[in-house]
């Protein structure tokens, strides 16, 4: 009698004793110990055909839980600049931080769980950008180009490197000047320079056209010198003030306004008015002394933004109130008139 065909086919092997001792220490090292690590979560880790949709297939699983992992925010703190990026951010390129982040290196984080990076974190906004874009706005500075090449350099990122030199080079026969003093013309232009400056601002107006009346014999002179000190200083502290130009006022002639963390903490004002037996007079004075010290005050502001300004109050504990001397034909001061103190949303 034949027999019935059947779909399976069964093999028998009969294995050896070595096979048995092999397939039993595979199995031993299969069990999992005390000292084992748990298996990871749902949380961080979809398993390969795990099913959560009907039919879906073990690849998928797998890009899933790629893109959940890449799309994971990271906390950097670099030397003291806060930045948020996304893992997948870090890991698009070869470079340093790829490797940082790949689970290759350990980590150093503070109890907020932001990772510190010991360095400097002015040029890491444009490192990121170009990592997210694959391109970035250069900046047309040289020293700004040769500290963002240090960086590129340090994290081995190739292409930001090779554009940042290419931009030295176009700007290597250019002229770039050491101080460069912006000349205002309207309110707008103030504030605008005034909030949005990381450094204290020293102003200077002078518009001699706005005199009503004649000056006195050594206003002129005066004036010129009130000038020349700016330029001085403009010169001198570059790197650490801010200094403005203003060539159109509102009435004054000469006046120095001193900038702090977005608000005037002090005005110096050079001009009064002189009563004389039949007119009046316009002099202009050149209060040098006082100049200096609110120079030299206004710098304690420096670095400072925000609501972070109680070292620079042991300076100036109010903004400090412009006064107008008028001189009486008596030779005493009339009545002092505070200018209103101007503030600057931060």
């Amino acid at each position: 009698m034949e027999a019935a065909p059947t779909d399976t086919l069964i093999l028998y092997h009969q294995i050896s004793e070595e096979e048995k001792v092999e397939r039993d220490r595979v199995m031993a090292e299969c069990v999992p110990t005390p000292d084992s690590p748990e298996p990871p979560s749902d949380e961080e880790y979809l398993p390969v055909g795990s099913g959560e949709e009907e039919g879906e297939s073990g690849g998928s699983g797998v890009l899933k839980a790629q893109t959940k992992e890449h799309s994971r925010y990271i906390k950097l703190n670099v030397g003291g600049a806060l930045f948020t990026t996304t893992l997948g951010t870090l890991l698009k390129e070869d470079n340093m931080l790829r490797a940082m982040f790949s689970g290759r290196m350990e980590l150093q984080t503070d109890e907020d769980g932001w990772v510190l990076i010991d360095r400097s974190g002015k040029h890491f906004g444009l490192i990121l950008n170009f990592l997210r874009d694959g391109s970035v706005a250069l900046p047309e500075s040289k020293k700004e180009c040769t500290e963002l090449l240090a960086e590129a350099k340090f994290y081995l990122i190739d292409d930001l490197s090779d554009a940042v030199e290419l931009q030295l080079a176009k700007l290597k026969d250019e002229y770039e000047p050491g101080c460069r003093v912006p000349v205002i013309t309207s309110p707008e232009e103030e504030h605008l320079i005034v909030s949005s400056s990381s450094k204290p601002v020293v102003k200077l107006l002078y518009n001699r056209g706005s005199n009503k009346y004649s000056y006195t014999p050594n206003s002129d002179d005066n004036l010129l010198k009130n000038i020349e000190l700016f330029d001085k200083l403009s010169v001198r502290f570059s790197s650490r003030i801010k200094f403005i130009k203003d060539i159109v006022g509102r009435g004054e002639i000469c006046c120095w306004a001193f900038y702090g963390n977005a608000r005037k903490v002090a005005e110096v004002c050079c001009e009064s008015i002189v009563y004389a037996t039949d007119r009046k007079h316009t002099k202009i004075e050149f209060p040098e002394a006082k100049i200096l010290e609110e120079t030299l005050n206004i710098m304690l502001y420096e670095g400072i933004r925000g609501e972070d300004t109680g070292i620079a109050r042991t300076a100036h504990i109010e903004p400090t109130s412009r006064t107008r001397r008028n001189r009486t034909p008596e030779g005493f001061l009339s009545e002092d008139q505070p200018a209103q103190s101007q503030q600057f949303p931060s």
